[in-house]
């Protein structure tokens, strides 16, 4: 057997069991940051699954002309919930969650800087996710002006009752403990790793991290802004009769906006990253090029929020398409590493690769057509259109959470000590591939066609219903597809099979520890191994066969 290829699966001593408290409390109450990161990816799957269900309700609604499935007004309440849910309850999380978990793992840290302050991030994330969908609740309905809550609209002029009051008190709550928890991870990153663990030693998932983090920083107070400038709204009416507040709430919620985009796919690019290395069994290609890359791109984001509002008249067109389009620049450099990376290794396609090869090209998808978009003339043409929907989709749906699901069936053996299973896991795959296109790729055509964003029906003669029929069947794939990843959850801890402490071959420090995880990452029994490059592990396989090529 070969260094680079998956330890077998089966047949492995069972560890000695560990004295660690597993009861709910010391859970809830728990400073490990595995444990806190655990919570997190796991509220946000459950509210994956629970939001992903407001979608497939809006795609039954417009599979065919003129459906009664849904009033207007509820329609309204599901696609703010859909949309702002997935940003602030999902697709967030499981950024800063999925970094808080390996991190400090894969810097050799004990644990993350500040861990009760990581805690109270979690406490105010799952708060801000009841505050949020409780509005179904209220006699007048959740919340119902889109996910961005633009004024007047989100007044009580326009839009009066508890629901919106609620979203606004949870996306607060909800954002500022995604900032408590990016700003731990980052001080982690920054100071409290290893001996030999340099910053250009830490992994590429690491790095991308810290770049996720600083946005984090720079933007989510913008969001706390933007929030207290609805509030007061709703509070003074008459304050959102003058457009200086108008317009000015555009510009500070797009601050945050636009990063935020970054927040939910870097830590992906990142996860991908590294399963495209360990399954093509070669370091990493670009290592440093791709860090440079991801900072330039952290710092670019936080220039283009204004190509948001190019068909306002608000914004300065030239400066924001020139600074939107240069993103380009540190997005090729990233894609170069990952085709290099593929095209020279000797491939291996378990279930993490399929995810993370099918992420590369569907994730070019939203990233071209986001270019296309920051450019004036095209984004007159189809602002407020499906196109506009199909590419924050292919963003998302189509890359980021392709990414999530390379990471997560990647990881889930160091995690939890338990192998997922294979056929299952490809299943998945297969339905999400072939769903996600069939949903997402029909939207451009509808959007070039002319078919508005939020509209709770169509006529006949409009000719949305074909495409909009097959958008709607691709979304029951994707049903199809999350069963079968519940299913495989379940089964794989109902029967489990014990996971070695590192089955795929990994490169990066958290693959020398065990699995799971001792409560300090590393014990005697797992110390950390010496470091010279950001593949570690590479590096003691190759000086057991006599090769060379560190970075």
């Amino acid at each position: 057997m070969t260094a680079t290829e998956p330890r077998p699966p089966l047949d492995v001593p069972e560890p000695a069991p560990r004295r660690v408290r597993t009861t709910v409390l010391a859970w809830v109450t728990s400073t490990d940051h595995k444990r806190i990161g655990l919570l997190t990816l796991g509220t946000a799957v459950a509210l994956l699954i629970a939001i992903g269900g407001l979608a497939l309700t809006l795609r039954a609604q417009l599979a065919q002309p003129q459906m009664d499935v849904l009033s207007p007004d509820r329609y309204n309440q599901f696609f703010t919930m859909h949309g702002s849910g997935m940003i602030y309850l999902v697709m967030t999380p499981f950024a800063i969650g999925l970094g808080l978990y390996l991190v400090p793992l894969q810097i050799g840290a004990p644990n993350v800087a500040a861990p009760r302050t990581t805690m109270l991030g979690y406490w105010l994330y799952l708060g801000g996710a009841v505050t949020m969908l409780s509005g179904f609740a209220t006699s007048s309905g959740a919340a119902d002006h889109g996910w961005y809550a633009y004024p007047p609209l989100a007044g009580t002029r326009y839009t009066p009752g508890p629901g919106v009051d609620l979203w606004i008190a949870g996306v607060t709550l909800a954002g500022l403990g995604m900032l408590l928890m990016a700003a731990t991870v980052l001080w982690t990153a920054l100071v409290k790793r290893t001996r030999g663990m340099t910053l250009l030693r830490m992994p590429v998932f690491t790095w991308s991290v810290v770049a996720t983090n600083l946005m984090c920083i720079g933007a989510f107070p913008s969001l706390l802004v933007a929030m207290g400038i609805l509030a007061a709204g709703r509070i003074e009416p008459d304050l959102f009769t003058q457009n200086a507040w108008n317009i000015g709430y555009q510009h500070v919620f797009w601050f945050f906006g636009h990063p935020v985009v970054y927040v939910m796919f870097f830590p992906f690019v990142g996860a991908v990253a590294e399963v495209l290395a360990v399954f093509g069994a070669r370091r990493y290609f670009g290592y440093r090029i791709t860090v440079v890359s991801l900072l330039a791109f952290a710092a670019l984001s936080m220039s283009v929020w204004g190509h948001h509002m190019f068909s306002t008249g608000q914004a300065e067109n030239d400066y924001y398409s020139l600074t939107s389009i240069l993103l380009l620049v540190p997005a090729g450099l990233e894609y170069f590493g990952f085709l290099a990376t593929l095209l020279g290794g000797r491939l291996r396609l378990p279930t993490p690769m399929l995810f993370a090869v099918a992420f590369v090209p569907q994730f070019l998808i939203g990233g071209l057509t986001g270019i296309m978009v920051a450019t004036p003339p095209v984004d007159y043409q189809v602002t407020d259109s499906y196109f506009i929907v199909g590419h924050w989709h292919y963003t998302l749906a189509a890359g980021s959470l392709f990414g999530f699901f390379a990471g997560f069936y990647y990881w889930f053996p160091k995690a939890t000590g338990l192998l997922l299973r294979e056929r299952l896991g490809k299943a998945h795959f297969w339905f999400w591939l072939l769903g996600t296109n069939a949903t997402f790729l029909p939207m451009f055509w509808l959007g070039l066609q002319g078919m508005p964003r939020r509209i709770a029906s169509y006529l006949p003669q409009d000719g949305f219903g074909t495409l909009n029929l097959i958008a709607t069947l691709g979304s029951g794939l994707l049903a199809i597809g999350t069963i079968l990843f519940l299913v495989d959850l379940v089964v794989s801890i109902a029967r489990p099979r014990r996971a070695p402490d590192d089955p795929w071959g990994g490169f990066t420090l958290e693959w020398a520890t065990s699995s799971p995880p001792p409560p300090q990452n590393f014990d005697p029994a797992h110390p950390v191994p010496p470091i010279r490059s950001y593949a570690p592990l590479l590096d003691l396989r190759q000086d057991l066969r006599g090769g060379e090529g560190r970075a």
